[in-house]
Order: structure tokens, then C-alpha cells, then sequence
């Protein structure tokens, strides 16, 4: 399936199309650690229709990517693209991996499922410390093999952050590199939006900082993590209401409705241990009538004392529940 823009094209299209609360997918998983395509599918379905999320970004970090294999990678971006085209929705799938080839066989089935865009995350480099022309040969290589728009992931994780420089500099040599998840501190995106102007959209995970960033930055992408989905329910679309009133410029009302989903903030994070967070959200998810399941090794489930406190933290924090989940 081929994609609806050229490379040459790739940056107005995602100027054009990739707007709005994108959300970064968990994977659930049966009991017997297989993954629970129908309940992927139902949450999908819920997340697009019912919260109004706009995209998802699907085998990324959050979805354990790690611990897929590839034909589950590939299925799992067959499944997100099929229920997105169904709801009207878009995708970005998470080809990140460090063998390149691997990178590669993700993009082309990424392109043949028809898949929106693709996101890679900057490789490790091991003994490395002049990076910036292998990386700026990295992502050229990469977008010289698929036609989708490549959105580029800078995170603590690679061991080295890509410099807003650098980052500015792959989307003005890269046709197809149009949007970034910038994992960062405010102040090196902040300046990444200055020095890109249309070259790149800019974007970080931290739902926190997503309204400063409408009003204060002008952004109109959220790229992406797990609140749109922990934060919101049928009944309480929050984070959709405190986003399209910022789009709209009605900044105190969107301050107020995003501050009273503070308890909901507060619940989550005072509740996730340190090193449970895919477990948690998990747990979160069921809580909310969603998919959620167990996870895979090497991540850890939550202990019985961590659920009891999470269900503690959940009836508590506010969120509004439609009717019928409520009984």
C-alpha cells in the first residue's frame, strides 16, 4: 500500500495531517503471555472513538517492543492500521530497533499495511563520541528506503541526547524526516521549535508540559505516551477538552480543566513503583475497563500490596467513569 504523499511531499502532509493527542500503545497480554489481539483491537477502538485520540504509536517502548518478536511487531502494526482506517485514525509505528535490518523490514511492512508514519529511535553507539554525521547518515539511509515520513526519538536511553542542532539539521538534509519525539528538557526543545520553523514538528511525552507547550510554543502534536488513555474515560475526556480549548486560544478555561486532572496525575504517579511502570499502567487500563493483561519478562508484574494500592489511588482520584463501568 502506498503511502498518500512522495517523500518531497512528506513534511507538508504531516504539517497538514499529524495534529493533535497521539498516544503511545501498551500491549496486553493473556495469562499465558501471548498477545491479546482482540483486546488490542477493543482498546483501539475506544481510545479513537470514545476519547478522542487522534494517533497512536504502536511496539514502541511502552508497548514492550522489546519483547515482541518480530512477526509480533509486524501483526501488531497490521491490527493498529486496519482499526485506525476503520475509525478514521492515524499511526506512527515504532521500527526502532538496533539492527538496521530489522529497522528496515519494520518500514517496508510499515508501508505495506498502510501505516501513516514511522518512528526510530537514535541508535546506541558504543565507544562513540563524535556522533553527528553517523547519525545524519543513519536517518538519511533510512529515509532513502521508505516512502512514509519518519518521525526521529532522542532519549536518555541511547546514552547521548541528538542536540537541537543536529536534529534541525537531519530534517533540512532528510526530505522524509518530518517530526520528532524529543525526550529532553524543556529548554533544548524549546530551542529545537525555534531553530526547525517547518522543517520538523517538534514534540515530547510529558502530558504535563503538553498545555504550556500549545499556548507558550504554538505545538498542535502531543507525540506521544500513555496518559490520553490513563487520564480519560467515555464519561471524562479531560485531556481532549483542555486541548481543544487551547486550540481554540481559550487559555484560562483550558489551564483550569487541565489542573483539575491534577488527583488523576497525582493517583498515577504516587502509586507506580519504579520499576513496574508497563505493569502499572496495565493494571490502570483494567481498572478502567480496558485491556491490559500481564506483562513479559524481563518486566516485572505488580505484587498484590501494589495493586490494593492502586485501586486505593484510582477510587479516589476523581475520574469519572461512565455509568455502567461504574456499577
Amino acid at each position: 500500500m502506498s503511502p498518500a504523499y512522495t517523500r518531497d511531499e512528506a513534511k507538508r502532509h504531516a504539517r497538514e495531517t499529524m495534529r493533535g493527542i497521539w498516544a503511545a500503545a501498551l500491549t496486553p497480554f493473556r495469562p499465558d503471555l501471548s498477545v491479546d489481539e482482540e483486546g488490542f483491537r477493543s482498546n483501539l477502538r475506544h481510545w479513537f472513538r470514545d476519547l478522542g485520540i487522534d494517533g497512536v504509536f504502536v511496539a514502541g517502548k511502552q508497548g514492550e517492543f522489546f519483547s515482541l518478536s518480530m512477526e509480533e511487531r509486524r501483526r501488531s502494526f497490521t491490527v493498529a492500521a486496519e482499526v485506525a482506517r476503520e475509525c478514521g485514525a492515524q499511526t506512527i509505528m515504532s521500527c526502532s530497533d538496533q539492527n538496521l535490518d530489522a529497522v528496515l523490514e519494520l518500514a517496508a511492512h510499515a508501508e505495506g499495511c498502510g501505516a501513516d508514519y514511522i518512528v526510530v529511535h537514535a541508535p546506541v553507539l558504543h565507544f562513540v563520541h563524535d556522533r553527528d554525521e553517523t547519525l545524519l547518515e543513519y536517518y538519511r539511509y533510512i529515509g532513502s528506503r521508505t516512502g512514509l515520513g519518519i518521525a526521529l526519538w532522542s532519549h536518555p536511553d541511547s546514552g547521548y541526547l541528538m542536540s537541537p542542532e543536529l536534529c534541525a539539521r537531519i530534517a533540512e538534509q532528510v526530505p522524509n524526516v518530518v517530526a520528532i519525539k524529543y525526550s529532553v528538557p524543556r529548554p533544548m526543545y524549546a530551542e529545537l521549535t525555534r531553530l526547525a520553523g517547518d522543517s520538523l514538528i517538534v514534540s515530547t511525552a510529558s502530558e504535563e508540559e503538553w498545555l504550556d507547550n500549545i499556548l507558550e510554543l504554538g505545538w498542535r502534536l502531543y507525540l506521544c505516551s500513555s496518559p490520553p488513555y490513563l487520564l480519560q474515560t467515555a464519561a471524562d475526556r479531560r485531556m481532549r477538552d483542555y486541548t481543544d480549548l487551547a486550540f481554540a486560544g481559550r487559555a484560562e478555561e483550558a489551564r483550569a480543566v487541565s489542573a483539575s486532572l491534577q488527583p488523576v496525575r497525582d493517583a498515577l504517579k504516587s502509586t507506580r513503583p519504579g520499576g513496574k511502570p508497563q505493569a502499572h499502567q496495565k493494571y490502570w487500563q483494567e481498572l478502567l475497563g480496558q485491556a491490559g493483561g500481564t506483562v513479559r519478562r524481563p518486566m516485572l508484574p505488580l505484587t498484590e500490596a501494589e495493586r490494593a494500592a492502586t485501586r486505593a489511588a484510582f477510587a479516589g482520584c476523581g475520574l469519572r467513569l461512565p455509568a455502567r463501568a461504574a456499577e
